[in-house]
């Protein structure tokens, strides 16, 4: 469905003039709800004309955001979302693209969109609603799901290991990396402004609980006191340490990762990881946490700007090309850049 008009509000935008008129249908509960509610929240500050606005999405709960969203938009076809968006933005580069996907949606039929996207570098945002389970079409597991998931689909448990989204884009080569989860709302609306801001493909994760189909998915990482121990709260510049009184860290010696309380003598203070979300190298090291073990502990788990780094985006390098190729060869027939030189005529 294309959306073709919205309201136009008189003087400063608020939240409320990017709430469309439609009735939002979510399940009681659902964390979609907490993700609308943080983007409409901060879209007035952004300084973007609300008409500059588009919201493109896939299929699954997640992609009913388009219809809640007061702004132009696409409610695309399974996997496609992407496509759609670049297409978007390569016709309009001034557009402020925002794609919404699921777990599902983005690394099952759409996995090559996902990782060919990133790699290519659209200045586009990505917020995938990761819930670890198809809901929409009630509970079939996700490549997300963990391994073990007992689900419609596999009602002996899965067989196979899960993707984990934020290595699967460091590995694509992403430049903008971030998790959020819908539970922390001062956090996600943190994140997305720096997502908003960043010059290039931003893709945010965002655990959201699905209180139908995977209830307490994401339990360890919202609940007010196991949280303290599971996750790292990365700040750039900032030592990666977590724990109920601040006082477990993350030491970086001989090329791997520790896990020790400060102050341990086996490792010096120049060991103690700082984290720096320019370094590549770092950021898909952290991206590997969730499997990380050590003497049967789980490493805990990053949230927020994991690595982000500015490089030429798809469009403008595509743009610049045009203009170089008109510079050299003034005005060409499409029909001669199509064939080339190597082409003849059968009789």
């Amino acid at each position: 469905m294309m959306q073709l008009a919205f309201t136009e509000p008189a003087g400063k935008l608020s939240p409320k003039d990017f709430a469309s008129s439609q009735e939002v249908k979510w399940c009681r509960g659902c964390g979609d709800y907490s993700i609308l509610k943080q983007v409409q929240t901060i879209f007035p500050d952004l300084g973007v004309a609300k008409e500059d606005f588009v919201f493109i999405s896939g299929i699954g709960c997640s992609s009913r955001f388009t219809y809640y969203m007061d702004s132009y938009g696409l409610h695309g076809i399974h996997g496609r979302a992407l496509s759609i968006a670049s297409g978007v933005k390569m016709a309009n580069p001034e557009l402020s693209v925002w794609v919404i996907s699921g777990d599902g949606d983005s690394l099952s039929i759409g996995g090559n969109h996902f990782i060919h996207t990133i790699r290519k570098n659209f200045d586009i945002n990505m917020l995938m609603f990761n819930n670890q389970i198809y809901s929409l079409t009630k509970g079939q597991y996700s490549p997300t799901s963990e391994k073990g998931k007992v689900t419609k689909t596999t009602p002996f448990g899965s067989v196979e290991e899960p993707f984990d989204p934020v290595a699967l884009a460091l590995g694509a080569q992403a430049r903008f990396v971030a998790r959020t989860i819908d539970s922390d709302p001062k956090h996600m609306r943190d994140v997305l402004l720096r997502a908003h801001g960043f010059r290039g493909t931003s893709f945010v994760e965002i655990y959201q609980n699905c209180p139908i189909f995977n209830d307490g998915a994401f339990e360890l990482f919202s609940d007010k006191h196991a949280k303290k121990e599971q996750i790292i709260l990365l700040e750039h510049g900032k030592p990666l340490v977590f724990g109920d009184a601040q006082q477990m860290g993350i030491y970086f010696q001989n090329g791997r990762p520790r896990i020790a309380p400060l102050g341990d003598p086996q490792f010096s203070e120049d060991d103690l990881w700082i984290h720096d979300e320019t370094d590549r190298v770092k950021a898909v090291i952290l991206g590997m946490f969730s499997r990380m073990v050590q003497d049967g502990r789980p490493f805990p788990r990053p949230f927020g700007i994991i690595f982000a780094q500015e490089g030429e985006t798809y469009e403008a390098m595509l743009y610049a090309q045009i203009e170089a190729v008109r510079s050299r060869k003034a005005k060409m027939d499409l029909d001669q850049i199509l064939s080339g030189t190597k082409t003849w005529n059968i009789q």
